[in-house]
């Protein structure tokens, strides 16, 4: 038991970030004494934890962290109550003060995941014989931390998610444009005048979007040099390590984009290095 025990322990919630979860809890009253007694909530988020990571069903969370049926009904409340979207939002405050986002070069780019259920916010994937899937845009600063996110099905063009990531990380921020010394770096999907006038002249940021064909021939001249956006590829990967986020198996986009929120504020607060 002891083995099977601590094979749990890995996928557990970290207690940094439980602490941290149960300040944005609702506040729920105390039963009656004659009632069925409330769950343990530290158990119930344990549970949901584990199935992020693992990408399991529901039903089949371990009983000794909580029943299935119980873990998804907090997480759907959770999820509407904005806990998880609040939780990252914290996380991200607390990387700043402790280490301090670099806003100077910051990057966006779109990853495509499948949705075997289908659902809200997703369409057939032309990568994938026209099955159905998922695109999350993501934004990130320079070290790669995610400051912003957009999703929708994996049939819409990155370009028309760009605007929509870059709005969400303005309202986590409270701002409307970019500072004049902030840098936006993007691929060659997004190489348009449109974009770029959306960019600069609206969003207030300095391109530097890759034309096609350039990317190539600079990897060629210096193989050891990446381009400043591999940030935002490498947050796509430590994202995908959460197995229900690389398989969306949820019907409803506001729980996966919930389970993107979790995932975000982990990795936050894990490369600022608060988990014991």
């Amino acid at each position: 038991m002891d083995g099977v025990q601590s094979s749990f322990d890995q996928y557990r919630l970290p207690d940094e970030l439980w602490e941290r979860m149960q300040q944005i809890l609702p506040k729920y009253e105390k039963r009656s004494n004659s009632g069925r007694p409330r769950a343990d909530l530290r158990r119930v988020a344990d549970a949901i934890f584990y199935r992020m990571r693992t990408g399991c069903q529901w039903k089949a969370i371990p009983p000794s962290l909580a029943p299935g049926s119980t873990a998804h009904q907090y997480f759907q409340q959770w999820a509407a109550d904005g806990v998880f979207e609040k939780l990252w939002q914290m996380a991200l405050e607390e990387y700043d003060g402790l280490i301090g986002l670099d806003w100077r070069w910051q990057s966006v780019d779109g990853a495509i995941t499948k949705a075997p259920l289908g659902g809200e916010s997703t369409g057939k994937n032309p990568t994938d014989r026209g099955k159905q899937g998922v695109k999350r845009s993501l934004m990130t600063e320079a070290e790669g931390i995610p400051v912003g996110l957009a999703v929708d099905g994996a049939n819409v063009h990155d370009i028309r998610l760009l605007q929509q990531t870059i709005e969400d990380c303005f309202g986590r921020f409270n701002c409307d444009q970019a500072s004049p010394h902030e840098h936006l770096c993007l691929d060659k999907a997004y190489d348009s005048a449109a974009i770029r006038d959306l960019v600069e002249s609206v969003l207030g940021y300095t391109s530097h979007i890759r034309s096609r064909g350039e990317e190539q021939k600079a990897m060629k001249t210096s193989r050891r040099k990446k381009p400043r956006r591999w940030v935002v590829e490498r947050t796509h990967g430590w994202l995908n390590r959460f197995r229900a986020i690389l398989v969306r198996w949820e019907k409803k986009v506001e729980n996966h984009i919930a389970a993107l929120h979790l995932a975000c504020a982990y990795f936050t607060l894990n490369r600022a290095q608060v988990f014991g």
